[in-house]
């Protein structure tokens, strides 16, 4: 066995730590130095080793083969799981600079499984008689506590609604990495959700990580329209490799008005009550290389969504086709921190079957905008709209009955159902610059002027038949604003004063001051 040094070597930069030891040898090796492709022959004493280990360094063409690599430490995780993560790594190494990183990306890609309390990388030699080979050993120590879990009231606010959710999750109970979580919600505003979610990592021998979860969600939307869902869904995340994710979402839904005895609903919704079966294929694509999540002067990001939906023989199945994408763009103007965002978004759903167009497409899946919310962060489709209410750009139909009735006992009037559109586009120009008080520079608070416009329109039940580029010009709608964006590690807060331009007959603009909030995607 040949001595080691006092600690594991996993980083190039370690060997820094080794200089003072090297002044003696400095004659040694020159007289050793030899042809980069020759045979190294592994010294025999303590003081050599190190020699040996900065000369294998400085050369990068020093020819080292991994003989073996042994693990040490899994009393619960199994062999194969570890061996499939750090083997691949080290066999593609042909140098000892190469092996020094190749122990640097193990020891990453090992934390990052989130099974490990600590990691650590032995580089000892091979066998007797193979003087070029090293056996590579990793220890690793499991982590001591398997269940954790957090208890919290979280706020949305994108819809501005608040709720008290917990959660559960339990590690590698089984040894395969494994993670269960469980978790439930309960709105305040009438909105609770409970799941349960299993998530396995790639070294289990899958081709890419795969996660799947069960959920039941109950969303009461009397606040903006007169019916309420019920959802009980299974879903599936079958592949998600650099900018590519793959998913699959089975959900029975049910679809009711709360308030069936008044007759309430507008006549679409009536339509449209019910159970029904939706399952659907979803493809992302995700690029985003901004300079600044929270603050972008520099960079694009692009986002494309298509799902297709109705992929089971059952004839009462949802069948559509549901496109989105998103487009960022920042230039920094070199000035006062100064910056111009501008974006595109847009979105169309149209069902797909016998006598599609003239049938109306699903509510809950339709575009929903007026969410107070920034769009340089929102990269989820054209809902975010400063300026308007919640649900309140777009198409609009009156109930049928007004009624006093209301959830907490209070009288309260409902004029109108929101009942959104299936083609929807937004876009805006963003201007964003420093203050010139430099305590709010160090913060991060800045200003910015915006404009912006956005249209909303129906596109089945046969409405194409009288769509036209005249139609939708005017379907557009405008406003501008200013205002100041306080920026915090959870959110991005702003305080915006908004004039609408130009609206249409049935929209709920919010004019003046007004206070948004918007996480990070």
């Amino acid at each position: 066995m040949v001595p080691q040094p006092e600690r594991p070597i996993s980083d190039p930069e370690d060997l820094e730590e080794f200089d003072d030891y090297f002044d003696d040898y400095d004659d040694l090796e020159e007289e050793e130095r030899e042809d980069s492709e020759s045979t190294i022959l592994m010294p025999t004493d303590g003081a050599n080793i190190e020699f040996l280990v900065r000369r294998l360094a400085a050369e990068e063409r020093v020819v080292v083969r991994v003989n073996d690599v042994i693990i040490k430490g899994n009393t619960r995780t199994y062999y194969f799981l570890i061996a499939a993560e750090v083997e691949p790594i080290f066999r593609e190494a042909t140098t000892f600079l190469e092996l020094l990183r190749a122990a640097t990306a193990v020891d990453a890609r090992l934390r990052r499984l989130g099974l490990f309390d600590s990691v650590t990388v032995t580089l000892d030699a091979g066998p007797p008689g193979f003087p070029t080979t090293v056996n590579v050993v990793v220890e690793v120590s499991e982590a001591k506590n398997q269940l954790t879990g957090d208890l919290g009231i979280y706020f949305v606010p994108e819809a501005r609604s608040n709720s008290v959710q917990g959660s559960l999750k339990l590690k590698n109970l089984f040894g395969l990495g494994e993670l269960w979580d469980g978790s439930v919600a309960y709105g305040l505003d009438q909105v609770s959700e409970v799941s349960i979610g299993l998530s396995l990592p790639k070294c289990t021998g899958l081709v890419a990580p795969l996660s799947a979860r069960i959920s039941l969600l109950s969303l009461d939307e009397l606040k903006f329209s007169s019916h309420r869902q019920q959802v009980l869904g299974l879903s599936l995340c079958l592949l998600s490799i650099g900018n590519h994710d793959v998913s699959y979402n089975l959900s029975w839904r049910s679809l009711d008005d709360p308030l069936e005895g008044s007759q309430m609903s507008y006549e679409t919704l009536s339509r449209k009550l019910g159970h029904s079966l939706f399952s659907a294929l979803k493809y992302a694509f995700k690029i985003d290389r901004r300079d600044s999540a929270m603050r972008p002067t520099r960079g694009h990001a692009l986002v494309s969504t298509t799902q297709i939906g109705g992929l089971c023989p059952d004839i009462q199945s949802l069948r559509l086709i549901r496109q989105e994408f998103d487009l960022r763009y920042a230039i920094p103007l070199g000035i006062y921190g100064a910056a111009f965002n501008f974006g595109i978004s847009g979105g169309m759903i149209f069902p797909w079957g016998n006598a599609s167009l003239n049938a109306s497409s699903y509510l809950p899946e339709r575009f929903y905008m007026g969410y107070n919310s920034s769009p340089i962060l929102s990269l989820r489709g054209p809902t975010s709209v400063l300026g308007f209410k919640a649900t309140g750009l777009g198409p609009a139909e009156h109930r049928r009955l007004v009624s006093n009735y209301s959830s907490d006992g209070k009288s309260k009037i409902f004029e109108k159902d929101h009942i959104s559109g299936d083609l929807a586009v937004t876009a805006f120009a963003d201007f964003s610059f420093n203050l010139p008080l430099r305590v709010l520079q160090e913060v991060g608070i800045h200003g910015h002027i915006f404009a912006c416009t956005g249209s909303l329109n129906k596109f089945s039940e046969n409405a194409y038949k009288g769509f036209s580029f005249q139609k939708f010009r005017d379907s557009f709608r405008s406003w501008v604003g200013f205002g100041m964006i306080i920026p915090t590690k959870l959110f991005r807060m702003e305080v915006n004063y908004c004039h609408i331009l130009k609206q249409h007959e049935h929209d709920s603009p919010k004019m003046g001051l007004q206070f948004s909030f918007s996480r990070l995607q």
